[in-house]
């Protein structure tokens, strides 16, 4: 199991800069703090009455108003880049607060007044974990992130999707899931959070989204939370395959795909990272630097990582790393330098 209670390491100077000169860094007229001010909370139950880790909060009225414009302000800031012409639309319907995690997030339900249609967003305590993985994720997975940090407060687009455990739960065995299909994208899955070290990928850590295709659907894995990036000891964390909550789509994969099947979805997905890697090369180059300096684990997690991934691809590399960051940038070398001297070498004759 991961640990219980991650704590929050901060955004030191460098990797401010970073996300200043990439655009991630605004001014808000509110902090993560404001938002823990309110009076009392409610529970909040699912469609079966279920209760949830969400409470819905109120504040109290002069507190209120000021947070209404200033979460419209940020929604602006998140979807037309802070063009407030559309903010006469809009209003703020709901504000929940999830108790259980590290982040303890708000999440912000914006609604349409004209016709109803709701959107979220989700505010959380900043965290030098969290925006590393949020940075890796958006540079080398199919996925792109929108989300912003402003001093301790950090500001993430809702990433839709059928919650993990919820799509195990009541579409696995639907008749219309193509498995096949699906054990595919759960290969690739689990490739890309080893690669990235992004550990903690229970089923309710990741959404699945259904896509309609000729004749079937296709599907997407999306990893929702990422404030376990290459903070753990354990290899086996940064595994998908090995939790617990998704063996039913492990027994799955092994129903459904042969070894060399397997092996051909892991190359693929290595094979899209690599030319995501040599499209963000620079920016990768400058994020993992300023990585290598953080300090976003602790000692002992960072020895027995390295150690594990020494024993699992049989080299000396991992045990030079003294952190964190370095583990991360030599695991990216060790696991697509064949993909990039393959795609050199065919840059190469182009260029001839």
């Amino acid at each position: 199991m991961p640990s219980r209670k991650k704590p929050i390491f901060p955004i030191q100077d460098n990797l401010r800069q970073y996300l200043i000169k990439y655009g991630r860094e605004v001014k808000l007229p509110f902090s993560y703090k404001d938002l823990r001010l309110f009076t009392y909370t409610v529970p909040l139950k699912n469609k079966i009455g279920k209760e949830t880790a969400w409470e819905k909060v109120s504040y109290d009225l002069r507190e209120w108003e000021h947070l209404r414009k200033s979460l419209i302000k940020v929604y602006a800031i998140l979807k037309t880049e802070g063009d407030m012409s559309f903010a006469d639309h809009l209003d703020v319907a709901r504000i929940d607060f999830c108790f259980f995690g590290n982040s303890q997030p708000f999440r912000i339900r914006i609604v349409n007044k004209f016709n109803d249609n709701y959107d979220h967003f989700y505010i959380k305590q900043a965290d030098a974990s969290r925006v590393y993985g949020l940075e890796l994720e958006h540079l080398l997975s199919p996925n792109r992130m929108t989300y912003f940090t402003s001093t301790d407060t950090l500001i993430e687009e809702h990433i839709p999707g059928i919650p993990g455990d919820t799509f195990i739960e009541e579409y696995l065995d639907n008749d219309n899931t193509n498995r096949i299909r699906l054990a595919k994208e759960f290969v690739k899955f689990n490739e890309r959070c080893f690669i990235q070290l992004l550990g903690d990928m229970r089923a309710y850590n990741f959404v699945v989204n259904i896509i309609p295709d000729i004749e079937d659907f296709q599907y997407r894995i999306r990893a929702i939370d990422f404030d376990q990036q290459c903070y753990e000891g354990r290899k086996n964390l940064y595994l998908p395959q090995f939790l617990k909550d998704n063996r039913k789509l492990v027994e799955m994969v092994l129903q459904n795909l042969d070894k060399q099947s397997i092996l051909q979805y892991q190359t693929e997905e290595r094979t899209m990272m690599t030319f995501r890697l040599v499209s963000a090369r620079y920016r990768v180059k400058e994020l993992l630097d300023i990585m290598e300096g953080d300090a976003i684990s602790f000692p002992n997690k960072i020895e027995q990582l390295k150690n594990e991934l020494a024993q699992h691809f049989d080299t000396k590399a991992f045990l030079k790393a003294a952190t964190m960051g370095q583990i991360v940038k030599t695991q990216l070398k060790q696991s697509l330098r064949k993909m990039l001297q393959k795609i050199t070498k065919t840059n190469s004759r182009f260029a001839d």
